[in-house]
């Protein structure tokens, strides 16, 4: 393995050789100069110098001048800062110029090695405690989801996973990434089961968990005051590792009251679920009580044209005082900049909700355009793009701009996304659905294995379109294909995220409560 070098600039460097000596036993290479301007000389001509030592108090050129001119030509290197003074000024310039450390002279061996460690070390050894630390709790994990958990239970094994998959980002540990991959995918097998045993029980008894058409009337309308205004963002398809990479970002000017969560209907797709959260009724319940407003899936127009008035009739249901409120859908640039310039006035209602489609539009685009399928090639990177697109968004922009008033923000989704990878044959007749994750049709053929089956629809809040339509889920990471052009098709889906189906990812969905700071 070849030897870290340190580059040392200090003018009394005769003094220093017990500290030169104990690096060099330690296996590091040390060049020694003595004034800034070797110093510069040196960094120029030895480009694989790893880290500068470097006296703030040198004859010539100073410290920090040599800092600063070190600094332009390479930006990245290391630079530890040595002083004699501790003045509050020279260490806030030094700490300015982007220096990595700083040691009070006389330093110590000890105090030198751990700078080194930290400056070189840093990333392995991050990696190998994080690796270290998911290996013990690896069993763990692996007796829960085999223990016949609650919903309750699921959530907690779902945001554990979520929160090993962010440490292992960070520390760049490929074969932990891989190990806890493969787990969550265990992990989907046996929520798929649970899913399969419970839904329906959930559905007749109203027992479950908090779902998409109880959401608004248990999580999101008893935070409405005409003292604060709310304001509602639902990010379409966003998943709760998703919140999790934007969270540091958001936390900076609003605080985190209540992190929760409900579980999406099946399907999870917009149109039943963003439905029923918008209506507070199944979207059976909705079909039977606003049947203009709703449209089966082969239905032509949009389908989900009506979320505002849906709104406004559950808040006149289910709140018994006047509300003001108002309901914004952001599908493009030009809304999202209007929505930015005209963010105050929101403020002026008791509640607004903002429908906003960017986490929706990326996972359908990465799907069809081959740039995205390189940009967000995994779940790692997915979470990089999405942090990145909120982190500049005009959202972003927007809800900075109001964090200086009093304002209450509740953020969810509707649904989330699972990456598919295992095909699953599927025959239909011309009117079967297109969706990859979930089918609604009649004379399905399917292999029974992989899918949760419906043919009650009604018992399952669902519409039936035909008299003897069934509706079927896909489980775990499965998507459907017709027997023509398989191959192609594969190919094409094949490590795409889609939704509709049965999974963590898309059935525990975030609802986070916060609080502007000032």
């Amino acid at each position: 393995m070849e030897k870290i070098k340190i580059l040392w600039a200090d003018d009394e460097i005769d003094l220093l050789k017990p500290q030169l000596l104990f690096l060099e036993k330690k296996g590091y290479e040390v060049l020694t100069v003595t004034n800034g301007y070797d110093a510069l000389e040196e960094c120029e001509s030895n480009r694989d110098i790893d880290v500068v030592f470097l006296d703030e108090s040198m004859p010539g050129i100073t410290g920090l001048e040599t800092l600063a001119k070190i600094k332009e030509a390479n930006p990245m290197l290391p630079i530890v800062m040595i002083t004699k003074n501790e003045a509050e000024n020279v260490m806030e310039e030094a700490l300015g110029s982007q220096i990595t450390d700083y040691l009070i002279k006389p330093v110590n061996p000890n105090q030198i090695l751990l700078t080194l460690k930290k400056i070189i070390d840093n990333k392995r050894l991050i990696r190998e405690k994080t690796s270290s630390d998911y290996q013990q709790e690896f069993r763990q994990i692996f007796m829960q989801i085999n223990s016949n958990l609650t919903y309750e239970e699921w959530v907690d094994v779902y945001k554990k996973i979520i929160s090993w998959e962010i440490k292992i980002d960070e520390s760049n540990s490929t074969q932990m990434a891989d190990i806890l991959s493969m787990q969550k995918s265990e992990a989907n097998t046996e929520f798929s089961k649970f899913i399969i045993d419970h839904y329906m029980d959930w559905m007749a008894s109203g027992n479950g968990p908090i779902m998409s058409h109880n959401l608004m009337r248990s999580k999101i309308l008893p935070q409405i005051s005409s003292d604060i205004p709310t304001l509602m963002i639902l990010l379409d398809n966003m998943r709760y590792d998703q919140w999790k990479v934007i969270e540091p970002i958001i936390s900076e000017r609003f605080r985190v009251e209540e992190e929760d969560y409900f579980f999406s209907l099946l399907p999870t797709s917009t149109q039943y679920s963003r439905n029923a959260i918008f209506a507070g009724l199944l979207p059976s319940e909705i079909e039977k009580r606003y049947s203009d407003w709703w449209k089966n899936d082969n239905d032509e127009g949009g389908k989900n044209l009506y979320e505002n008035v849906l709104m406004a009739e559950q808040i006149k249901r289910l709140v018994r005082k006047e509300v003001k409120s108002d309901y914004l859908k952001i599908t493009n640039v030009n809304q999202a900049r209007q929505m930015q310039e005209n963010i105050f006035n929101y403020l002026e209602n008791d509640f607004t909700a903002i429908v906003y489609n960017f986490i929706d539009m990326l996972s359908h685009a990465r799907t069809e355009m081959e740039v995205l399928k390189e940009l967000a090639g995994d779940e790692r990177a997915y979470r990089s793009l999405t942090r990145s697109w909120f982190e500049n968004s005009p959202l972003w922009t927007a809800l900075q701009r109001i964090s200086e008033r009093d304002v209450r923000l509740i953020l969810t989704t509707d649904h989330g996304t699972i990456r598919v990878n295992t095909p699953s044959k599927v025959v239909g007749d011309r009117e079967t659905t297109t969706n990859l994750r979930y089918k609604v049709g009649r004379n399905l053929q399917y292999e029974r294995r992989d899918v949760l089956e419906v043919k009650d629809p009604p018992k399952a809040g669902l519409p039936r379109p035909n008299i003897s339509s069934t509706f079927i889920f896909a489980k775990e990471d499965k998507f459907f294909l017709y027997p023509n052009n398989y191959n192609y098709y594969h190919n094409f889906y094949k490590n795409t995220f889609q939704h509709g189906g049965i999974s963590l990812e898309e059935m525990i969905c975030p609802v986070i409560r916060l609080r502007t700071r000032s």
